[in-house]
């Protein structure tokens, strides 16, 4: 599992003109999922993400989590993100789970994100083509595969 962090100070997803997703200050979380990713990777995962001080402090240090600003969040599934670039130009897709196995896994990531935070969060819709916007606050932006865990 490999996921996009983004610091932002406002973020949204739209879909077919919808706005789907509209958060101020929080974190955008582009996820992408491969087949042997299970249920441990995502408590990881989660708890590794709404634990990450990247949020200022008083003192404009980061030292703050997304729990400790009570900011806001939004999941969004990307596939793309497991994209191989190692022969030729064409990405392949051929490591990003299929929908059967990364529909429960993303649903199960939402809910735990939610547990972890103690609040609802928002999201895309997945396997839709969706426009997201965001504004990069720092920038900051962090990126974690749990394989990388060990």
């Amino acid at each position: 599992m490999k996921a996009v962090i983004q610091r932002v100070s406002k973020a949204s997803v739209t879909i077919e003109g919808i706005k789907v997703a509209d958060i101020k200050s929080g974190l955008l979380i582009l996820l992408g999922i491969v087949n042997d990713d299970t249920l441990e990777d995502i408590k990881w995962l989660s708890n590794k993400i709404v634990n990450l001080r990247v949020f200022s402090d008083d003192n404009g240090v980061m030292n703050e989590s997304l729990i400790q600003t009570q900011g806001d969040a939004i999941v969004v599934s990307q596939f793309t993100l497991q994209a191989s670039i190692k022969k030729g130009n064409r990405p392949s897709y051929i490591k990003a789970a299929k929908p059967d196995v990364s529909i429960p896994l993303y649903k199960a990531f939402v809910k735990q994100i939610e547990t972890d935070l103690g609040k609802a969060i928002q999201t895309g819709e997945f396997g839709t083509d969706m426009k997201v916007e965001l504004l990069n606050d720092g920038p900051v932006t962090i990126i974690i595969d749990t394989k990388d865990k060990i």
